[in-house]
């Protein structure tokens, strides 16, 4: 007996979303296989929060320090990996060809697009639960909204991602590594993170204010910190960043 096309090849692509999924677990896979990602994304926002929460070096007002500062680490995670990490392994990826490579693929530029951003938001989600459970052991004790600080995430990752990916698409690898990492050391002291605002003159404090990480640090710390609800202001201002960025990513990009 035979069984006719039992073994009968089935040319064509896998279903999209298939692809989509396998694609994440590779980025997945690469980024924290990476040693300097990992540096950016888990040992330097877990050194400033255990040194700046045991050590008296930055006044951060009434409370204590590890109040203040948990939600700017969560926030500075967000832009080590969103932005940082994601704009330099991109970077690099379209100069090395992988880029161009994966765009003659079945997987469509937009599924690999979403690919890279659903690995980011794997990432972030263990940077969270990493972060979290190491500021509940210095002492932390979080109030407010769970959704409000989940939007202000989502939104977070989306600005900062569609700026990372402005900055791969656009400059070269070696200027994109120069001056994502740049960036991320001017938002780190200039961006709420880790010195109040309050501490700079007012007129900068109007610039910085309108800072996509200055909303996300100063959201997180309405929420867990002062029991704020929904901050629609700094939702909208990371929501107008998401919008533009992304927009310039889909619209500048250069896959070559």
């Amino acid at each position: 007996m035979t069984a006719t096309g039992t073994y009968t090849p089935r040319p064509g692509a896998a279903p999209l979303s298939r692809m989509i999924a396998a694609q994440a677990v590779l980025e997945t896979k690469m980024l924290l296989r990476n040693g300097e990602q990992l540096l950016l994304t888990v040992v330097i926002p877990t050194l400033l929060l255990v040194l700046f929460s045991s050590v008296d070096i930055i006044d951060t007002g009434a409370g204590e320090a590890v109040d203040f500062l948990a939600p700017g680490i969560l926030a500075l995670a967000v832009v080590s990996t969103a932005f940082t990490g994601q704009a330099i392994a991109t970077g690099f990826e379209r100069r090395y060809g992988v880029l161009k490579r994966l765009a003659s693929s079945p997987l469509p530029r937009w599924g690999l697009m979403a690919a890279k951003t659903l690995s980011v938001l794997v990432t972030e989600i263990l940077q969270v639960i990493l972060l979290t459970a190491i500021a509940f052991a210095l002492g932390w004790n979080p109030h407010g909204n769970p959704v409000a600080v989940l939007l202000l995430l989502l939104l977070g990752t989306a600005a900062f991602s569609g700026l990372g990916l402005l900055m791969a698409g656009t400059l070269k690898a070696e200027a994109t590594l120069a001056a994502a990492n740049l960036v991320f050391l001017l938002l780190l002291v200039g961006g709420g993170v880790i010195v109040p605002l309050d501490k700079f003159p007012s007129g900068a404090q109007d610039v910085l204010g309108l800072l996509p990480v200055t909303a996300l640090s100063d959201g997180l710390r309405d929420v867990l910190q002062h029991g704020a609800g929904m901050p629609w202001g700094d939702l909208g201002i990371l929501a107008v960043w998401a919008v533009v960025g992304l927009a310039a990513a889909g619209r500048f990009f250069r896959w070559e």
